[in-house]
């Protein structure tokens, strides 16, 4: 199921839109395996009645729990775009977080020796908000999305800085205080770091 366009904003694309890897599946897989082999060797095995019930009632309950997970699994979704990191998951019931990619301050993630294997592993986004640092696990190949993401957070730092310069606002003729306004306001946001304000300011004032 991928992420409802409609949900976008103006002007916002899809870079990634992710499920998780399947190694998350791989345990509730393994249960139903298992189930089956121990319903096999009793059927085989020619094993009392009751044996067998049981054994049929593991299965049961096996296909149960890797069909919750894997339902589980289809509707969680990561998604990039190029204004924000999209985080979904739930059926019944349905969480989520958004987070600015002008907030994200630097992203980590860790693969174990399987997951290397694999190309499976966990990614930590440390941002300016309230959450503090967000973890995704069983994300696909996290070290191309790790790399992606820095690639999105340099493109909409500089679509916000040629914005400061006075692309929209010099079509509008704004005198170069406002423009400053506008630079501050960029500030106050976070979209401009202390440094590129000033540089901006100076260009702006000649000086």
């Amino acid at each position: 199921m991928a992420f409802p366009r409609k949900l976008l904003n103006d002007g916002e694309d899809i870079v990634l839109d992710l499920r998780p890897h399947w190694i998350a599946l791989a345990r509730p897989f393994l249960l139903v395996v298992v189930a089956l082999v121990l319903g096999v060797l009793a059927a085989v095995l020619e094993a009392p009645a009751p044996v067998l019930v049981g054994a049929l009632v593991l299965i049961l309950v096996a296909l149960v729990y890797f069909g919750s997970h894997a339902l589980g699994w289809s509707r969680t979704m990561f998604v990039l775009t190029t204004d924000r990191i999209i985080s979904r998951r739930g059926v019944l019931t349905k969480s989520g977080i958004e987070i600015p990619l002008e907030r994200i301050n630097t992203v980590f993630f860790n693969q174990r020796l399987l997951e290397r294997m694999v190309g499976a592993g966990d990614l930590a986004l440390e941002s300016a908000s309230e959450r503090g640092t967000q973890t995704f696990n069983n994300v696909r190949k996290p070290d191309l999305v790790q790399r992606e993401i820095y690639v999105q957070m340099e493109a909409n730092e500089n679509r916000k800085f040629d914005r400061a310069r006075g692309g929209p606002a010099a079509s509008q003729g704004l005198s170069s205080v406002e423009q400053v306004e506008r630079l501050h306001d960029l500030l106050s946001r976070g979209a401009l770091t202390q440094e590129q304000f000033e540089a901006e300011r100076a260009r702006i004032l000649g000086g």
